[in-house]
């Protein structure tokens, strides 16, 4: 028996505060008072920016603050990197992905992030504003009204601007601080670094000639490998004079970071300058390989790309960092942008952000081919990493001239990160923006028009699915394109079963696989394809083909290693066995698809899984956890969509599991436990429906005037079996 999760119980610990804020690399060193005034400045007001130079340490005083404060904001403390941003239309969605959001449905980004943010004490920590300021002020300001316990913690070289705004205007380190910064790095790269006598003051000088700005210190304890504290001082002399010529009138600040980064560049080798250069036209992370493949060439070999690297590494120039997707690289946003400047004057910015664009068209190629492996967990995590330079990638594409079908090729091939990793509304952003182009390319606009239709579909936009799938399926006839067509038919059936049409969703699905069978076609929207058709005969009662359908994909995806598509079917084996009254089996079944549509962040495929396991929970004889489950559900569906909510099959578990359980507790007590459901995080609720059948527990403390979401369908839900809700369960 597992233990209860039951709300009240003075022996469980207090969950961890949600939030996102990456671990420290380094010690923090300093700023003591700066984090003082911090803390206060967010006590006096619900908006604070940090300002300064570039490199004066905004973010690591914003992220340290952020980390002592977190116990404050029981909602989470989470971070919005915002520096590579350029397009105001994907700042909410970097924001919603910043919060843990996953919303399937065809809500407005900021819609989504306003009922989110409502009601929840959460600390929304905006790194980089000064990209995309009039945005940022916009959308935050209207945060701020519609979340009263949302506080906003920015960085920015400029601040926002709006109503409320306290500005922290974060000067350099005081001398003992910046002493403190460059003894303890310098340490690092040389065991043993004491500064003593002559030496330290010595240091104390460096320290004064730069500012006491964080990034230009550590700049210059990287090279203490090579050079020797009173050597770097003599190189900080007359040869950088010519970096600040023509910018007489710029603050003295960013004169001294310039001559710091200049300083850096200059005891570079040349090879070493030229990767730095090269690397600049990354917007995010980035591998080795993609480093070798985008900056290799003249004067630079693919083959010695690692070794220049890990120059540039030792030197605090490029960050190494382990991710989830493995081992990867990024710059500064101060230093990629002195790169940048040097790559204009050599001239070559376009055609690496050519070779750039490229590399990310061809790693989404090879990820759509990966996702039908046992790879498919790694392909969502590196698409995940990607995400920053496959923006950038999209971008290019669809502002180039003659280059649009390039842009529909690229948000088309990443349909499995759009769907299956829980991105539907930035894919239909992007192909939104693809298909308003010319782009004179059949193939590539064909795939993006049924990829669309796709998104669409499982927003539960019908119009707008119907629209560019009947497109598609018309031009693919006309241009004899047979697997263009396979695919909209396919999504064509896909909406009819969504919309309760079980005779057309049946007669289009089984077209569908038809011409997939005889094009030799095989992946997983092929096995998508029979998990839906097996879902049609499962709604029906015919449980006997559904079961032989699905686990035909089971053993194809056995076989392969995949698991997204198996994990539908998995839905449908468990449903059977409920519908069987085999509840052990439904559970184990249910628990897997739920565990993988979970790694997958696919909320779609989780809530019809949780909602099958509160169904199975009631079934089993426990309405108080099946009532918390399927409040935990409800909640969910918020962020999928009004479709599935207005489908009578797909609706009838949750109808059934309230009817016995509502029953069984009376509707207080029902409602008591649904609201504890509710209020579960993601992580929290998954973990529960995992957690097996606990035994009975007492009924939490129950709200006055607490009800349940109201509810609609297409049509009534008895039984989804059609077997009538005694026999079924």
């Amino acid at each position: 028996m597992r233990r209860s999760f039951r709300s009240g119980s003075s022996a469980d610990a207090p969950p961890p505060v949600p939030g996102n804020l990456p671990a420290e690399l380094n010690r923090f060193v300093g700023r003591e008072e700066e984090l003082s005034g911090l803390a206060q400045h967010l006590d006096r007001s619900r908006l604070v920016t940090v300002v300064g130079v570039g490199g004066v340490g905004k973010t690591r005083l914003a992220l340290r603050a952020a980390e002592g404060l977190k116990k404050r904001y029981c909602d989470g403390v989470r971070l919005a990197e915002l520096g590579a941003l350029r397009d105001p239309e994907l700042l909410e969605h970097s924001l919603a992905e910043a919060l843990g959001l996953t919303d399937q449905s065809g809500r407005p980004p900021r819609r989504v992030l306003i009922e989110h943010l409502a009601g929840r004490r959460v600390l929304l920590v905006l790194d980089g504003v000064e990209q995309l300021v009039d945005a940022c002020a916009e959308l935050v300001r209207e945060l701020l009204c519609r979340a009263p316990e949302l506080r906003v913690l920015a960085t920015g070289r400029r601040p926002l601007r709006i109503d409320g705004e306290l500005v922290f205007a974060l000067a350099p380190m005081p001398e003992p601080d910046a002493v403190l910064l460059f003894t303890d790095r310098a340490a690092t790269g040389s065991p043993g670094f004491r500064p003593t006598g002559a030496r330290e003051a010595a240091v104390r000088e460096l320290c004064r000639r730069l500012d006491g700005i964080p990034l230009a210190v550590e700049l210059a304890a990287g090279r203490l490998h090579a050079l020797s504290v009173e050597q770097i001082l003599d190189r900080m002399g007359d040869r950088f004079r010519v970096l600040t010529e023509g910018r007489r009138g710029a603050p003295a600040r960013h004169r001294t970071l310039r001559t710091a980064i200049g300083w850096s560049h200059e005891l570079c080798t040349p090879r070493e300058r030229l990767l730095w250069a090269r690397l600049s036209v990354f917007a995010g992370p980035f591998d080795l390989e993609a480093a070798e493949y985008v900056c290799g060439g003249h004067e630079l070999p693919a083959e010695s790309v690692l070794d220049v690297l890990s120059g540039l590494i030792a030197q605090s120039l490029v960050v190494r960092e382990e991710t989830p997707a493995g081992v990867r690289y990024r710059m500064l946003d101060t230093v990629a942008a002195y790169g940048a400047e040097w790559l204009d004057a050599l001239e070559d910015t376009a055609r690496m952000r050519r070779r750039h664009r490229d590399w990310y068209v061809g790693l989404a190629t090879w990820y759509e081919l990966d996702w039908f492996s046992p790879r498919q967990d790694r392909v969502a995590a590196g698409a995940e990493s990607a995400l920053p330079n496959l923006r950038a990638a999209l971008e290019l594409c669809l502002e180039t001239p003659g280059e649009a079908h390039l842009g529909q090729h690229l948000a088309g091939t990443l349909w499995f990160y759009w769907v299956g990793c829980g991105k539907l509304a930035e894919g239909r952003h992007w192909l939104g923006r693809a298909l308003a182009l010319d782009s004179g390319h059949d193939e590539a606009r064909l795939k993006a028009l049924w990829v669309l239709g796709y998104v669409a579909v499982l927003q539960g936009d019908d119009t707008a699915a119907v629209g560019a799938l009947h497109e598609c399926r018309e031009e693919a006839v006309r241009t004899d394109n047979a697997l263009a067509r396979a695919y909209a038919v396919h999504r064509l059936g896909c909406q009819a079963l969504l919309s309760d049409d079980m005779p057309r969703a049946e007669r289009l699905l089984r077209a569908a696989i038809d011409a997939y069978r005889e094009l030799g076609e095989l992946n997983s929207n092929v096995l998508m394809g029979q998990t839906e058709l097996a879902m049609t005969r499962v709604f029906q009662g015919d449980l006997d083909s559904a079961v032989a359908l699905c686990t035909e994909v089971r053993e194809i995806c056995e076989d392969s290693g995949e698991r997204w598509s198996r994990a539908y079917a998995l839905y449908v084996l468990a449903y059977a066995a409920w519908a069987r009254g085999e509840h052990s089996e439904a559970r184990a079944l249910a628990a897997e698809s739920i565990a993988i549509h979970h790694l997958f962040n696919d909320l779609v495929g989780l809530v019809l899984a949780v909602e099958l396991m509160a169904l199975v929970t009631a079934g089993e004889g426990d309405p108080a956890e099946a009532a918390v489950l399927q409040g935990a559900a409800s909640g969910l569906w918020e962020s999928v969509g009004p479709a599935l909510f207005g489908s009578g099959y797909f609706s009838g578990p949750r109808m059934l599991c309230e009817r016995q359980a509502g029953e069984a507790l009376g509707a207080r007590r029902y409602e008591g436990y649904e609201r504890e459901g509710r209020g579960l995080p993601l992580d929290a609720a998954v973990r529960r429906a995992l957690a097996g059948r606990p035994g009975p527990a007492p009924v939490p403390r129950q709200a006055s005037g607490a009800r349940g979401p109201s509810r609609t369908t297409r049509k009534p839900a008895s039984s989804p079996t059609g077997k009538g809700g005694k026999e079924a369960g």
